[in-house]
């Protein structure tokens, strides 16, 4: 009787997992397609990025972002620096600061300023903050340097992290300006983009809410 009863109860357990995992399976897939072949990305990191009107100013705020293990930038430091290099000379910019630091490695910061001059920004012109390892340290460790510089204060930073770098700023006491260039809404042009970049928005809108929840932002 035992065993006849197991039986079952093992074949009930089983096509439950099956279903699960089925369903499961069928749920990732129908993100998959939606974050493929929609434009999904684009409205979600425009709606993040907040204006676009490219405001010009005094001192060009740019924020560190990936670093490859050869101390060279990464994507999107890449962009950050190919951005802020056209605000700098498009903008009227007297000074630009680039925040972003490095536990084991160079800092970033330090990085996209010899690509900053590269891209023929003065190097006299650039000062760094090399301490910062997140978002809300960008904001505090910049603070002492942007205190010191008269004029317009102009955030630059990558589209889907404008909407939490912006309120970390303002709610460091830092005044400035949202100017958010398109990352993801670039990137999601391309079909091959668009999964990559619907992971950094999903990353990034964790990242908001723990920042909501530490009273951050």
């Amino acid at each position: 009787m035992g065993k006849r009863t197991q039986a079952p109860q093992r074949h009930r357990w089983i096509t439950h997992a099956g279903r699960a995992i089925y369903g499961l399976c069928a749920s990732v897939g129908a993100v998959v397609l939606v974050a493929s072949l929609t434009p999904l990305d684009s409205w979600w990191a425009t709606r993040l990025a907040g204006p676009w009107n490219d405001p010009g100013g005094d001192v060009l705020i740019v924020l560190g972002g990936s670093l490859l293990d050869d101390g060279q930038v990464g994507g999107s430091s890449y962009w950050r620096c190919i951005y802020g290099a056209k605000a700098y000379r498009d903008g009227g910019f007297r000074h630009m600061v680039i925040t972003g630091g490095g536990k084991d490695a160079k800092p970033i910061a330090l990085a996209m300023q010899e690509f900053m001059v590269h891209l023929g920004v003065p190097g006299g012109a650039i000062e760094t903050e090399t301490k910062a390892n997140s978002t809300r340290e960008n904001a505090l460790f910049t603070q002492p340097l942007i205190a010191r510089m008269d004029g317009r204060k102009v955030l630059l930073t990558s589209d889907y992290h404008m909407f939490r770098a912006y309120r970390v700023f303002r709610k460091a006491g830092i005044d400035v300006t949202p100017r958010p260039f398109p990352d993801v809404r670039k990137r999601a042009g391309a079909l091959r983009g668009r999964w990559p970049a619907f992971i950094d928005l999903m990353v990034e809108s964790v990242k908001i809410g723990y920042y909501e929840a530490h009273g951050w932002i």
